[in-house]
């Protein structure tokens, strides 16, 4: 480990899911090998897609295949962990590639950590972010001092090799909700979800959201960010990386 070990902050701009599965699949690769020094964090919009995780039940996918091309939503099975879900337009999706032989090898761990990462973000636009129990991801509308959260505004879904992790979270900034009625976001039923632009009331820019986000990060795994290195997987020989 460096003296000062640093996130390496890469923004693929927008990239159709697969062609990010494959990026974020040889970072870690690259990763674990140890061609990669650093811990990563990509961050990517996707076009409208619907992916299904390892815990993924039938029933929470609402829409026929047929009914989610006729929309031009796209369908994956991912090795993922939890439920289904929907990427889309106006959410920040971000990739960390964490070694976690730096830091802590317990997965419950790192889920808090990037739970944590995404409040201290959210907490620069006012927002008041939190842990719904049981439930991983980051929720708003606390109801009194002993009530649950209302709205969910943040999935994680992760996978681990050598204890370094792939796949991550979405954000939801100015997302078109109306996707989500395709699924039972990750499986929980009636969940409400929610924005940033609808909690704010107002518009958001994206490239704020990914500064916030990608500094809370830094700040909760202790790490130098470094926001320069679009070459950083150069390494890895894909073609799709801008």
């Amino acid at each position: 480990m460096t003296p000062h070990p640093e996130l390496w902050v890469v923004h693929l701009g927008t990239m159709a899911y697969a062609q990010a599965l494959e990026v974020q699949r040889a970072a870690a690769r690259a990763r674990i090998a140890g061609e990669i020094p650093e811990d990563l964090l990509l961050l990517v919009e996707h076009p409208p897609v619907v992916t299904l995780g390892r815990s993924s039940k039938d029933a929470h996918l609402l829409a026929s295949p047929q009914l989610l091309a006729a929309r031009g939503v796209e369908l994956f099975e991912v090795e993922r962990g939890g439920d289904v879900t929907f990427h889309g337009p106006g959410q920040l999706v971000g990739y960390p590639i964490v070694d976690l032989k730096r830091h802590k090898q317990d997965l419950h761990w790192y889920l808090r950590q990037v739970e944590e990462a995404l409040i201290v973000g959210l907490a620069e636009y006012g927002i008041a972010g939190g842990r719904s129990p049981g439930q991983t991801g980051v929720w708003v509308g606390r109801q009194g001092p002993d009530g649950g959260f209302t709205r969910k505004i943040a999935s994680i879904g992760v996978h681990a090799r050598d204890w370094v992790t792939w796949h991550g979270f979405a954000l939801n900034v100015s997302t078109d909700l109306a996707y989500f009625d395709l699924i039972v976001p990750c499986g929980i039923a009636g969940v409400t979800m929610t924005s940033i632009e609808r909690e704010t009331g107002g518009q958001v820019a994206m490239e704020g959201v990914r500064a916030v986000v990608a500094a809370g990060f830094a700040q909760v795994f202790g790490l130098t960010m470094d926001s320069s290195r679009h070459d950083s997987i150069a390494v890895l020989n894909v073609p799709t990386i801008p």
